[in-house]
């Protein structure tokens, strides 16, 4: 009863419709709409613009979303502290907000940190840095999986988790895929599946081609890893993917891998929280596990080694 009216301004904010609001909240719209009216009446102002349908909310509802974001998000750890010191264990949501490329090694991360946390739960989201971005600042997310060292972070701690490096994944038949390296100048020449400009891992790619003076031209373009290998796997496309990639699929017999050099690139992936105090205890109990992890080590360990023992074979025939 104590938050249930915050509940419903972040809901009626995100939805922008009352009755998709109340329907997120398990409510009926009159009694969405009664708690919203009770809460005005409470602080003394408008929060809702009232017209027949949800226009927006006032200046000073927007200063009162602000907040009750805050409030929700502190008193969502605050449940998680009283029950890790009544039961001993913990126990709670952790919403994970990652950039696609991400994914495919946190699994690895939250697979043991489950192990330890057997009651812990999840909902882990695909979104691009920007959303993640905005995602901790409105406190819809408790930890984010990006880059750590392109676009910039705002209001948030790090932890590095791993550096990834890039891969051509083209046809063994290909000339290149029969070599230990391709320049991205020679990468560039090939029909490319990549991910859509959007993407911070197009962004980056596109700035590697841009320093070997290759101006690439993908001839298919997604925002989705699993569409990107399907087109790859079945059709007559090559891709430029982080080595992560590999994690997600055993190898067909007519795909290899091959390092992208000349230039080799690198950056850092890792996770970022936000900097205010305090955060929950499951947020601040998978900060300090993935700062324990050696993640880059066990990504390494489950790579399928086929990967790279079909590359030798090719070149040896």
């Amino acid at each position: 009863m104590i938050v249930r009216p915050l509940e419903y301004i972040v809901a009626l904010a995100k939805e922008r419709h009352f009755a998709r609001a109340a329907s997120a909240c398990n409510v009926t719209q009159p009694t969405l709409s009664a708690g919203i009216k009770q809460l005005e009446q409470s602080l003394g102002v408008l929060i809702v613009e009232r017209r027949q349908r949800f226009v927006g909310l006032t200046p000073e509802g927007e200063r009162v979303l602000a907040w009750a974001q805050r409030i929700l998000a502190d008193y969502r750890g605050l449940e998680q502290e009283l029950t890790e010191s009544r039961e001993g264990l913990l126990l709670g949501r952790l919403r994970i907000g990652g950039i696609p490329v991400g994914l495919p090694a946190l699994g690895l991360l939250t697979a043991q940190f489950a192990a330890r946390h057997p009651r812990a739960r999840f909902e882990i989201i695909s979104q691009t840095s920007r959303e993640i971005q905005r995602g901790l600042d409105e406190f819809d997310i408790d930890v984010g999986v990006t880059y750590l060292d392109n676009d910039p972070l705002a209001r948030v701690r790090t932890t590095e988790l791993y550096r990834e490096r890039y891969v051509l994944i083209t046809h063994g038949t290909e000339p290149l895929g029969r070599r230990e390296s391709v320049t991205w100048c020679e990468a560039a020449k090939l029909p490319l599946c990549l991910l859509t400009p959007s993407m911070q891992n197009r962004r980056i790619l596109d700035s590697y081609f841009h320093q070997a003076g290759a101006d690439v031209q993908a001839v298919m373009e997604t925002n989705s890893l699993i569409t990107l290998w399907s087109h790859v796997r079945f059709g007559p496309w090559s891709t430029v993917v982080p080595h992560t990639f590999l994690l997600m699929l055993g190898q067909p017999e007519h795909l290899v891998a091959v390092p992208l050099a000349e230039p080799i690139g690198s950056h850092t992936v890792g996770l970022v929280a936000s900097s205010r105090d305090p955060l929950t205890p499951m947020t601040r109990a998978f900060l300090s596990f993935a700062g324990q992890v050696r993640l880059a080590a066990d990504i390494e360990r489950h790579i399928d080694p086929s990967w790279h023992r079909r590359r030798v074979l090719n070149r040896v025939k």
